[in-house]
């Protein structure tokens, strides 16, 4: 199971937030490219970015800052929030991008999805964030009535790289991720799965680990606040 540490950009600063709230907003960096310096550093394989204003723009808002983690790091990097057509995909992966991660135009375009996926075979991923099991767009603002798995399967034949599931009421929130149904997920779709929202500890880790059925987990707050060791996690990771 991979781990990618993330970063969360907000006014070009590094921050995480509660429950996905922007009022709500702790900064840990002012130098995000250092930050994910750091995370290389300790030997982490991917960087996890997500633009917080971009996802409630609808369009990029913090590129300078993605494009001076991606000049400062040679890990793959996969960045989501703004991305809503092909031209800011296509741009995104040609300055460097591993991985564009597509969350709003999953429920309200998913026809791009499909096209993105085609011509991007391996580098797009469908980030879904959900509320109660059910499906949250625009930055979290916006709740829909699709439920998680039914959305997940209508992209199972589309080539996408994997699926991040966000457990909204997790993020940030330090009480640990929603094992349950985030392994329910991994196994009603072959999509490989990421886990996201409330990792909080190395028994978080191992607990999504032990599940055999979901391939990566991302964590911010608690690489921050220091409840989860990175070089120790990444080590019992690797150790199985």
């Amino acid at each position: 199971m991979i781990l990618y540490p993330a970063i969360d950009l907000k006014d070009g600063q590094c921050v995480r937030l509660l429950r996905g709230e922007m009022a709500d907003a702790t900064v840990f960096s002012d130098d995000p490219a250092a930050q994910a310096r750091a995370f290389e550093a300790a030997g982490s394989e991917w960087i996890h970015l997500v633009d917080l204003n971009g996802a409630f723009a609808g369009a990029p808002v913090n590129g300078a800052a993605v494009e001076a983690i991606l000049a400062a790091i040679g890990v793959p990097a996969q960045l989501g929030g703004g991305i809503r057509d092909m031209a800011t995909i296509e741009g995104w992966l040609e300055k460097g991008l591993a991985r564009v991660i597509l969350g709003t135009v999953a429920v309200e375009n998913p026809e791009l999805v499909r096209k993105a996926a085609a011509a991007f075979p391996g580098q797009v991923a469908v980030g879904l964030d959900a509320r109660g099991g059910r499906v949250a767009t625009r930055g979290w603002a916006e709740e829909t009535e699709l439920e998680v798995t039914d959305l997940a399967r209508r992209f199972e034949d589309a080539g996408i790289a994997a699926i991040i599931y966000t457990d909204i009421e997790r993020d940030g929130a330090m009480a640990g991720p929603n094992v349950a149904a985030t392994e329910a997920l991994a196994q009603a779709v072959s999509v490989p799965v990421i886990a996201s929202g409330g990792v909080s500890s190395l028994a978080d880790l191992a607990r999504l680990r032990d599940t055999g059925v979901i391939a990566g987990a991302i964590s911010g707050r608690a690489l921050y606040d220091g409840a989860i060791d990175l070089g120790e996690a990444l080590e019992m990771l690797r150790a199985g």
